[in-house]
């Protein structure tokens, strides 16, 4: 027969106090995995909708949303940001951007060219021209890429010529770099078969994607559970051991 001990008032106060939070902590992972899935459904759709006009989104741009857009502007082509960043591709790469002016607007657009892969040496990619005068362009308006760990300031301003590399995109940055304000997102190119560069934009989720938060949501259910498996434990008696006396 089993036979277990009082437990104390406090052990079972701090047991139970331990499983609720971390059965907290496990539900609230399955909803920011919720969250996250509904942001890649939102990005698909926003890949195959009709684009709208930029003017409509430009300063405040929907939060959670990834809107399609239209804009026309200029390139300004001597002013190349290369992020350097190997994430497509084993040989590494960079990922290209070029300020856009639009007529009558003294705030740039930031403009993801799209990547090209590296060249199994330390030389960058040599970059093709871009267009001279008005172009019409068509992607998503997207939040910037995500900023790094800052490590000795900003890269920008001590690189004297274009195109300049960084090893993290920060707004801020480029604008003080340009001398001139920027639009708060970037415009992210639909994909061209023509174009050199790759435009395979998938959603950053920095190293979170949905089924990362289920196995840390798992792993807080378990910690629960064995929190009370360790107060069963704790609190079964033994039985004692049989003696033969002879």
């Amino acid at each position: 027969m089993t036979r277990w001990r009082r437990p104390s008032w406090w052990s079972v106060l701090l047991s139970v106090a331990a499983a609720a939070l971390f059965v907290r902590l496990g539900v609230w992972q399955l909803h920011r995995a919720d969250y996250k899935e509904s942001l890649v459904r939102r990005y698909a759709g926003a890949a195959a909708a009709a684009p709208a006009p930029f003017g409509q989104v430009a300063a405040a741009p929907p939060a959670d949303a990834f809107p399609r857009v239209s804009v026309t502007g200029r390139y300004l082509g001597d002013r190349i940001y290369l992020l350097d960043n190997p994430r497509h591709d084993a040989r590494g790469g960079v990922e290209a951007y070029v300020p856009l002016e639009l007529a009558g607007q003294p705030r740039l657009l930031l403009v993801d060219l799209g990547f090209l892969p590296g060249t199994g040496n330390d030389k960058a990619p040599q970059l093709p021209p871009l267009p001279q005068g008005d172009v019409r362009l068509h992607g998503l308006y997207l939040p910037p890429p995500g900023v790094g760990l800052e490590l000795g300031g900003d890269a920008l301003a001590s690189q004297p010529h274009w195109p300049k590399t960084t090893i993290y995109l920060d707004l801020a940055q480029v604008a003080r770099d340009l001398g001139r304000p920027l639009y708060p997102r970037v415009l992210a190119l639909d994909a061209d078969p023509a174009s050199i560069y790759q435009r395979a934009h998938a959603f950053d989720f920095s190293s979170m994607p949905p089924a990362r938060h289920r196995a840390y949501a798992f792993q807080w259910f378990s910690f629960a559970v064995a929190v009370w498996v360790i107060f069963a434990i704790l609190h079964r008696k033994r039985r004692p051991r049989r003696t033969d006396n002879r």
